[in-house]
This record gives structure tokens, C-alpha cells and sequence, in this order.
């Protein structure tokens, strides 16, 4: 992988990962694209480095109410913040026993599948039509809704469904006020990305050159510098419901991506 590619991937997994248009699958999609043809070990450590990007980002922007959730949890009391901490662990259980059960099926998936990206965005669509159309409240994520909301977050490891999208939609749909939804959506998958890349280097699933280490190195600033810009953008949207827009975009890519693989099959 050369160092324009590294930082366009790097750019788009920084705006896909907390814009609702999936990051996986535009991964997917641009390295089809850009005729990046990595075996599979060095694209799975290009994906962990720019997801520990994304992950980063998201912890400089909810600083904040991180160190906040941090303090009410070492107060060892049933606060609000012991009790939000406990609704992000719930939603956590789905996705997680999904990666580990069925780990192999899903990164058979991420091999270039854009058949796949293409209906999954237009599932994305929808949903994400559905939840602008919704009214706003105040109210908070309770414990049923955390895990109905981590379901959600378990079929979007699919390329082509949004985390992002599929969470806070699901959320507002449930019912839930759009900033808090946004909010929860973007710190419940903190965990989850440390999670699975302490998995990967602790299993020794990595292999790394030295002649990686700037490209790598280009794609982490990337998607750090674009994922600090799309969570603050994001949540902005989410508030003003301008989730259509969205919406049509990824009607508009999955349509495309589905063209591509029909007009390809009839080449």
C-alpha cells in the first residue's frame, strides 16, 4: 500500500466511521477503487490502525463526559454515570459475542464482497430515512433499549451497514432523544475497538514490514484528523435531523455498487 492510498483510505474511514454511510463498506469500496490489492493480513492491519485512529478521535471529542463517566464509576456508587457506564456494557454483549463465535465468516466478508456493500447501504438508507422522519424527546437509553441498540450494532459489522447510522437510528426509532442517541451510539463502540485490537495483537493475527510503517503511519493521521471533524459534524446533524441527506447518498453508492458487480458479471 503507497502513502496516497493509505491517507485517501485514511481520510475515508475517518468521515465513514461517525458519518452514517459505513466505513467498512466505503473501506471496501475504495480499495476496489484505488486497485488495492493487500493480501489479507496487511489490509486487516491497516483497518485495526485506522479504526485505533477513529477510536482516539472519539475519546478527544467526548473527553469531557468520558473522565466524567470515569469519576462517577470510581465513586463505586449507583450514580448515573455507574448506571450509563453499565447500559454501554449491555449493548457491548451482542457485537462481541458475534465477533468471537462467528470471527471467520465475517472477515470472509471484507474480501472485496460489493454486492454485499451495495444492499447493505441501501438497508442503510432506509433506516436512516425512517429515523430522520422521527420526532425528537429527551428521552434517555434505558437498559432494554441498550440492548435492542447493541443488536443493532451487531448486524452493522456486516460491510455496508453503518455502525453509526444503524445505532442511532435504532435509537431514535426506539423512541430517544437524537443528541443522547448520538452520544451513546459513539461511545459504545470505544470498548469494542480497543477490544478487538488487543484480540488481534495478542493472537498474533498481524504481520508487519518496516516498509509499512509510513504508509500506515499516513493513514492514522488520516482517519485521526477526519474522524475529530465527522464525530463533531455528526452529532450537529443528528440534532438538526439532516439524516436524509445521508439517506440519499447511500441509496445512491449502493445503487452504483450494485451496478458496478452487474456490469462487470456482463463484461
Amino acid at each position: 500500500m503507497d502513502v496516497i492510498n493509505a491517507i485517501i483510505l485514511g481520510i475515508i474511514q475517518g468521515l465513514t466511521e461517525f458519518l452514517p454511510v459505513s466505513s467498512s463498506g466505503h473501506l471496501e469500496l475504495g480499495k476496489v477503487i484505488l486497485g488495492e490489492s493487500s493480501v489479507p493480513k496487511e489490509s486487516l492491519l491497516f483497518t485495526v490502525v485506522v479504526h485505533f485512529a477513529t477510536a482516539l478521535s472519539t475519546i478527544v471529542v467526548f473527553r469531557k463526559d468520558i473522565l466524567e463517566l470515569l469519576k462517577g464509576i470510581f465513586q463505586f456508587a449507583w450514580n448515573e454515570e455507574s448506571k450509563f457506564a453499565a447500559k454501554v456494557i449491555i449493548s457491548m454483549i451482542p457485537a462481541a459475542l458475534i465477533g468471537i463465535l462467528y470471527e471467520d465468516q465475517l472477515e470472509a466478508l471484507f474480501k472485496g464482497n460489493i454486492l454485499l456493500v451495495g444492499c447493505m447501504l441501501i438497508i442503510t438508507a432506509i433506516l436512516l430515512y425512517f429515523a430522520d422522519k422521527a420526532k425528537n424527546t429527551n428521552k434517555n437509553v434505558s437498559y432494554v433499549h441498550a440492548i435492542v441498540i447493541g443488536i443493532s450494532q451487531a448486524i452493522a459489522m456486516l460491510p455496508g451497514i453503518s455502525r453509526s447510522g444503524a445505532t442511532i437510528s435504532t435509537s431514535v426509532l426506539l423512541g430517544n432523544d437524537k443528541t443522547k442517541a448520538a452520544r451513546f451510539s459513539f461511545l459504545m463502540v470505544v470498548p469494542l475497538i480497543f477490544g478487538k485490537i488487543g484480540k488481534v495483537i495478542l493472537g498474533g493475527e498481524l504481520t508487519f514490514e518496516s516498509s509499512q510503517m509510513i504508509p500506515l503511519s499516513a493513514g492514522f493521521l488520516a482517519a485521526f484528523i477526519a474522524g475529530l471533524f465527522a464525530c463533531t459534524w455528526m452529532i450537529n446533524l443528528v440534532k438538526k435531523s439532516k439524516l436524509t441527506y445521508f439517506a440519499i447518498y447511500c441509496l445512491v453508492i449502493g445503487l452504483i455498487a450494485i451496478g458496478y458487480v452487474v456490469y462487470q458479471n456482463y463484461l
